[in-house]
């Protein structure tokens, strides 16, 4: 076995510990917005037309959507922490086009939609850029595109035999390197209107500004813990109880991403992954111009342990990726987010990328959980006779496909047979994980797999084309 870039040119130990000696454990996201005025908890039983669950994107979409499509209709969102508090507060901030988790996954499973799916992914991300113009959302959208990074010589032939025009470019070495300055890149392919990049926290906090604005009401620190439709007819809804109160809901959107889902079908349908991050302190012009990132564009290398960075509004640079960290159980616990040799990696791996940034700290660290499903993209579904819709399994491209996804829910429960709803990737089922400890026993050993091709010029061993064969996603 081979060894990789980041092994063979690892920074001095004592430039890591410097970095990280004040690092803040804190997603940068939810500390760089505005406080927000205190949302309501629910005191009380109430009626409504919609109910929402979750206030993050997915929830938040549909909050927005539904309230314009039918502004007299009582729409209502139940968040059980703060909104943006979870995956749409802690992500990198890529919005990307694709719905499929990439054109090789799509491609794979749906061949006969791949085409259409590929041109809805960017009707979609058009749509988000519309939208962010006309609600007048203030969340550093901007459209520069993203680049693939070659950083060991197998990646450069991938690269080379990507189809090209003139949104989707190739760069060698001296092109590339005129782009964003790293001794650790071969070659690139530039894809300018596939990616946008957004401020994950004001995203979120804007999209709940313009929801209450429509009329939407919000309520934090509400977890439902339940809901049924025992002695309801279809017309009549469902009920969500909560600790202070039931919401009785004609239809309801459930949009709690890596969360244990409130429909038993699904609870086996996603794991909990979790990716870390480091956010840098913003760079002086002088190290600014060591890298020469002057188009700002979001960038990833093509190892299946990758990175994916990119700089904010005020030049700092987002640093996340490589290890995913799966805990026995399927559980989503604070803890888990302190990871220290997941960070010193990160560090280590920054630096050998970026060797003339050294002296530069970290502001924050944090980690996040990625609700993964077995498709690497979005199931979606519906329950109780079309009362409920749900949309989970995102796999970590929820930033774009979320607002997809939440015109897929409000078709679905208006009863209204679209493009959308007649997709097989809508219509079809993710396979389910399987319970402990099996998930545990397979999680592991595909990762020690996707290590050991990376490890092997990209070659996949026998358990990773077993799984390829029978459409069971990790394949990035």
């Amino acid at each position: 076995m081979g060894t990789t870039i980041f092994e063979r040119a690892r920074p001095a130990a004592s430039v890591i510990d410097e970095a990280l000696a004040r690092t803040r454990q804190a997603p940068f996201w939810l500390d760089d917005v505005a406080p927000q005025t205190s949302r309501p908890r629910l005191t009380a039983d109430l009626d409504c037309d919609l109910a929402i669950v979750g206030g993050g994107y997915l929830g938040l979409w549909t909050a927005v959507l539904a309230k314009r499509q039918d502004p007299g209709a009582r729409v209502v969102l139940l968040e059980a922490r703060t909104i943006g508090w979870a995956a749409s507060g802690r992500n990198g901030g890529f919005c990307e086009a694709s719905l499929t988790h990439g054109e090789e996954n799509g491609r794979r499973r749906w061949p006969r939609e791949i085409d259409r799916l590929t041109e809805l992914g960017l009707e979609n991300l058009d749509e988000i850029e519309r939208a962010v113009a006309e609600l007048g959302l203030d969340c550093d959208f901007e459209r520069t595109g993203a680049i693939d990074l070659a950083v060991e010589k197998h990646q450069v032939d991938w690269l080379r035999a990507e189809p090209t025009n003139d949104d989707t470019v190739f760069l060698d070495a001296a092109a590339l390197h005129a782009e964003v300055d790293s001794p650790t890149y071969l070659a690139g392919v530039w894809h300018k209107r596939t990616n946008a990049l957004v401020h994950p926290g004001k995203l979120a906090t804007e999209l709940a500004r313009v929801a209450t604005g429509l009329g939407v009401e919000i309520f934090e620190h509400t977890p439902v813990t339940g809901l049924d439709t025992q002695g309801l007819s279809p017309a009549q809804g469902t009920r969500l109880r909560t600790e202070a109160g039931v919401v009785r809901a004609r239809k309801t959107a459930l949009a709690t991403n890596v969360f244990p889902s409130l429909l038993a079908r699904n609870r086996l349908a996603t794991v909990p992954v979790y990716d870390y991050v480091l956010m840098s302190e913003p760079l002086s012009a002088e190290q600014l111009a060591a890298i020469n990132w002057q188009n700002r564009q979001g960038l990833s290398d093509l190892a299946n342990q990758f990175h994916y960075y990119r700089l904010s509004a005020d030049n700092r640079i987002l640093f996340g990726g490589y290890d995913a960290i799966y805990h026995f159980g399927a559980r989503v616990r604070g803890g888990y987010e302190n990871r220290p040799e997941s960070f010193r990696r990160l560090a280590s791996h920054f630096f050998t990328t970026f060797p003339q940034l050294a002296g530069l700290r970290f502001s924050h660290r944090w980690a996040g959980a990625i609700d993964t499903s077995t498709r690497f993209c979005a199931f979606f579904g519906t329950a109780r006779a079309g009362r409920i819709s749900y949309a989970a399994g995102f796999t970590g491209l929820g930033v774009g496909a979320t607002h997809f996804a939440a015109k897929v829910i409000l078709d679905q429960l208006a009863g209204r047979q679209t493009e959308r709803t007649q997709l097989e990737m809508v219509r079809g089922r993710a396979l389910p994980f399987p319970p402990e400890p099996l998930a545990s026993m397979g999680i592991q050993t595909t990762r020690w797999s996707l290590d050991r091709a990376d490890h092997n010029e990209g070659r996949r061993n026998l358990i990773l084309k077993t799984l390829d064969a029978l459409g069971l996603g990790f394949d990035s």
